[in-house]
């Protein structure tokens, strides 16, 4: 009769386990969701800035956020565009953070004639990030506070219209 003996399969097992923490620790699959993620908030800030320079070809101005507080858009009604909601014309829905815990950031100047779009990445390391990865310093003239991109994150990544940076 032939098959395998206890030793054998003993050391198959504890070679195919070595072999699989080895490509666990290589693959890092927490770092592979966190830049799936990052990548999908930077897209999602990309929509919003053309879904902004769409309004603003038709208004002449950006729209006024909705407090200074609340960093969210405010329609051509008054009222308050929610991320996750729908804004026609612009944008189809104007997505919101893939992390419940993390939220977009908008703001715009009085006037209408700049805005601010931020975010918070999980890995902050992104060349284009603000500040090269630490926090983004302002809101125009505002000081962005703590909580602004969610409780206990930092906004460090940035897009803003075209006559001013991040």
């Amino acid at each position: 009769m032939k098959g395998f003996t206890l030793i054998e399969l003993i050391l198959v097992i504890g070679i195919l386990s070595v072999l699989s923490i080895g490509a666990l620790a290589i693959l890092n699959p927490t770092a592979q969701f966190q830049k799936a993620n990052d990548v999908r908030r930077k897209s999602d800030l990309y929509q919003v800035q053309r879904a902004l320079e769409g309004y603003y070809d038709d208004n002449g101005r950006y729209p006024a956020p909705y407090s200074s507080s609340d960093y969210r858009i405010k329609g051509l009604d008054g009222n308050v565009v929610g991320w996750g909601s729908s804004w026609q014309p612009y944008i189809d829905v104007l997505p919101k953070d893939p992390k419940a815990s993390k939220k977009y950031v908008y703001f715009s100047d009085i006037d209408g004639q700049s805005y601010f779009l931020y975010a918070s990445l999980d890995i902050g390391t992104d060349p284009s990030a603000c500040n090269g990865g630490a926090a983004c310093s302002s809101i125009g003239s505002n000081v962005i506070p703590d909580t602004a991109c969610g409780v206990g994150v930092t906004c460090n990544f940035g897009l803003t219209s075209p006559n001013v940076s991040p």
